[in-house]
């Protein structure tokens, strides 16, 4: 798994003149009242700049590749998104049809997504219809249930002693907020932070799921959200997010380039690795420069992938991860941008099935790679640009103002 207002102040002018015409003063008298000579102050508003809307109706020949595209390995993707949405309002009868399909050739998918839905082409408040398409998988870490010379870094389950808060009942703003604290007395505070829950802070104490040997490879799977333990025995036991203690994602490969110690295409996941592996004495301090930290859980045992926040299964580079103020999570998201470190086009049919701590804007999707290291290869550099189409079921459609 993966907030602002401004206010513009008022300009006032006030001069020795009427709305008319100038009234000289005669040398050498000054005015002999404010009154008789200045002006009320005249407000001059600032203009305001409106944000665009986040969503226009598109056509779907303005889709990359549509007409020739593969849909059946999304349609795989979509059943699971029915899975979670099949109750809800303006999905019932779209996920009813979806599941009297008995093996629907390409073509009948496609007529399927063109009668059920209408695309809408995704905008930045700016007006811009480009943005930032990352990559993100499930990582194999080699770990043991009970802490050892080797295995050193702990996987915690979520603590006991973190608070989830839940304004948005009188604070309807604060309702996209992850909001965890802890009681200490009669007050709240913000749960420990990454830095101070390494110094063994907090209730967990006995919330070790498992340990790992190393560091770097730690602070990546609470970054993916999910992954695999391999124990001695060969046995992979999955584990997935659980909570989060509250505290914003920030980067650490933003931080390593205004260091000076990344160029800026060297700041991909191998090379903050590699990095890491170079300056051991600096590690820690880059490291607890995030404060967000991650809890987990361990899997059920026949789980095909790791659990989205829509709460199924995603599909191997067909589920992406958005910020869900503007994507509804679940619905189906057309995607074009290109693979990772290339200019070869990737336009694809996908689902919202997750979200993440650094997905946050319009235009902005996690593309999930899957298992293994060639996904993750894959995840850690791309860095692209894209465009995204939401379809949404006609019906359903958002206001656009």
């Amino acid at each position: 798994m993966r907030i602002g207002t401004a206010l513009a102040p008022l300009l006032f002018l006030a001069a020795c003149t009427t709305p008319h015409a100038p009234q000289v003063c005669p040398a050498p008298q000054t005015c002999p009242a404010p009154a008789a000579c200045v002006v009320p102050p005249v407000a001059v508003p600032t203009p305001v700049v409106t944000p665009t809307a986040p969503f226009a109706v598109s056509k779907w020949e303005m889709l990359p590749d549509w007409q020739k595209m593969n849909f059946q390995p999304s349609w795989v993707a979509f059943l699971q998104s029915c899975r979670a949405l099949k109750n809800k309002p303006g999905w019932q009868t779209i996920c009813a049809r979806a599941h009297e399909l008995v093996q629907p050739d390409n073509e009948a998918l496609r007529l399927f997504f063109e009668e059920t839905f209408t695309p809408y082409q995704v905008f930045n408040p700016d007006g811009s219809s480009q943005g930032l398409i990352t990559g993100y998988y499930e990582p194999r870490l080699s770990g043991s249930r009970v802490r050892t010379a080797r295995f050193q870094y702990p996987l915690y389950a979520a603590p006991d002693d973190m608070l989830t808060i839940d304004l948005s009942e009188v604070y309807p703003q604060l309702k996209d907020m992850r909001l965890r604290g802890r009681l200490e007395g009669k007050r709240i505070l913000p749960y420990f932070s990454r830095g101070e829950i390494d110094e063994g802070k907090g209730a967990l104490r006995g919330r070790e799921l498992f340990w790992v040997e190393n560091a770097v490879e730690l602070f990546f799977l609470q970054i993916q959200g999910s992954g695999r333990i391999e124990l001695a025995d060969g046995a992979l036991v999955k584990v997935g997010y659980a909570d989060q203690n509250g505290h914003p994602y920030i980067s650490i490969g933003k931080k390593l380039i205004e260091m000076g110690e990344l160029k800026i295409e060297q700041a991909s996941m191998q090379g903050i690795k590699h990095w890491a592996e170079q300056n051991p004495a600096k590690l820690t301090a880059l490291l607890e420069h995030n404060p967000s930290y991650v809890f987990f859980r361990e899997l059920p045992e026949g789980l095909s992938a790791p659990l989205g926040a829509l709460g199924v299964p995603l599909t191997t580079q067909y589920s992406i991860a958005i910020d869900p103020r503007t994507i509804p999570l679940g619905a189906p998201v057309f995607l074009s941008t290109t693979y990772p470190n290339t200019a070869e086009p990737l336009n694809r049919l996908m689902l919202a099935q997750d979200t993440g701590g650094a997905i946050r804007g319009a235009v902005r999707a996690d593309f999930f790679w899957g298992f293994g290291d060639q996904a993750g290869a894959q995840a850690g550099r791309m860095k692209q640009s894209g465009q995204m189409w939401v379809l949404f079921p006609k019906g359903a459609e958002p206001a656009l103002n």
